[in-house]
């Protein structure tokens, strides 16, 4: 029987705040929204439009989002890393390591960046 990897969910502490962040920082785009799911919270589902795997965003009122510094991140895969990343800082957005382009350019060649999203989520961005 075949399995497919469907969605991951994590927890926000403003919905729309969220959604905003990652449809205009990450590309990824709303496929639906539900505003009570049977154990009462409010749900969306992104997609990045290449990508069947989904981002589920998930508020309720009464749950304090904390977790430990560096257990989860996502990853998003872009077609050019260095023009990705120049635009999020133009953006003002803060790309880390600091000195991404340099890194970029070193002798070992390996193209790996982060972000930070609204609540502390790391966002790792590799190049296809």
């Amino acid at each position: 029987m075949p399995v497919t990897f469907d969605h991951t969910r994590i927890r926000v502490s403003d919905l729309q705040k969220s959604i905003d962040w990652y449809c205009k920082t990450c590309g990824f785009e709303v496929l639906k929204r539900t505003d009570k799911s049977p154990s009462g919270n409010q749900l969306a589902h992104l997609k990045i439009p290449a990508s069947d795997h989904l981002l589920e965003l998930t508020y309720s009122p009464d749950y304090k989002v904390e977790f430990p510094e560096d257990l989860v991140h996502t990853c998003i895969r872009v077609d050019d890393i260095v023009s990705y990343c120049q635009m999020l800082e133009d953006a003002g957005i803060e790309v880390w390591p600091g000195d991404w382009k340099q890194k970029f350019t070193s002798a070992d060649g390996k193209q790996m960046a982060f972000i930070t999203d609204p609540d502390g989520y790391e966002v790792e961005i590799l190049p296809h």
